[in-house]
């Protein structure tokens, strides 16, 4: 057995070949069968790290997929999204049950200097954990897949002025969908969501009573994400449709929420306060404490008492 390496994958060509399909019809976009897909490897675990997006809609896939370092068991149709520059990491052993659904890539070269090349970064799923991915209903399913054959349909005729453009917002309307969908399986999964937040909220009561805010300083969305085993994008949208409030928001409503705490029921001073809190400076502590209460800490202190 070889040993394992990291593929890197350029390409939409070397995708292909790593995958034992043919040369893709157009270099730059493609829809991939995923049941045709067999790794031209001995190795038990391929891993590549890709430099064109990917937009997987799969089902009985067998076995271990990590994205970056996250396991999942692809147990359930979903989609999931690989932006350029991941690693990606899954079993390249031959299933028992032929796996389903589609994997459309593109090129980063194909929506240059387009709308949606503006639009890509924005696109939080692009950044969640394979973990976080989208679970469809049929009815979602059978949309989602009708665009992505109208996507290859256009690939497929006879290229024109107007194909890219066509192509184009194919795939701005599928992400559209993806949107909508994710913005949908935060409210359905409101029980998983909410039981997040509860642990987010635990996480920031503990780090704030801790030593840990002297020694590193305030928590970022970053650190958060990790303590949770979910990604930041995925951790701020979560938190945009469950309170309305970015990430640093909630993190500065608890910091404020505990300086005022201490403020009302200690006689520590307004610099010590700030070092406890995480602040290098009290006059940044200061200046965010009146920016989100419109007073001063001292004039909170003396209006309290």
């Amino acid at each position: 057995m070889r040993e394992n390496k990291t593929h890197i994958l350029n390409t939409l060509s070397e995708f292909h070949k790593i995958s034992g399909l043919p040369k893709p019809e157009h270099p730059l976009i493609s829809l991939v069968d995923y049941g045709l897909v067999q790794y031209q490897t001995e190795e038990k675990q391929i891993s590549w790290i890709q430099h064109f997006y990917t937009i997987g809609l799969k089902k009985d896939i067998q076995g271990k997929f990590l994205y970056g370092q996250q396991p999942y068991d692809f147990d359930e149709g979903l989609i999931a999204f690989v932006s350029p520059g991941q690693l990606v990491s899954l079993s390249a052993q031959k299933p028992e049950i032929r796996p389903t659904g589609f994997l459309l890539c593109i090129h980063p070269d194909f929506i240059w200097n387009t709308s949606l090349a503006k639009k890509m970064k924005h696109y939080d799923f692009f950044g969640y954990n394979v973990t976080e991915a989208l679970f469809l209903s049929e009815k979602e399913e059978a949309v989602m897949i009708g665009i992505l054959k109208n996507i290859q349909h256009e690939y497929h005729s006879n290229i024109d002025p107007y194909s890219q453009q066509i192509i184009i917002s194919q795939i701005e309307l599928f992400l559209s969908y993806c949107e909508r969908f994710y913005g949908r399986q935060f409210i359905t999964r409101k029980k998983s969501s909410h039981q997040l937040l509860e642990k987010l909220e635990n996480i920031l009561n503990n780090y704030f009573e801790s030593d840990k805010v002297l020694q590193e300083g305030l928590p970022t969305a970053q650190s958060l994400a990790d303590m949770l085993s979910i990604s930041p994008n995925y951790l701020g949208s979560l938190l945009k449709s469950l309170t309305g409030q970015t990430t640093q928001q909630h993190i500065h409503i608890k910091l404020i929420e505990k300086a005022k705490e201490r403020l009302s029921t200690t006689e520590l001073s307004i610099s010590e306060i700030a070092y406890g809190l995480g602040f290098e400076y009290p006059q940044s502590f200061s200046k965010l404490f009146k920016s989100k209460t419109q007073l001063s800490p001292l004039e909170f202190r003396r209006s309290f008492n």
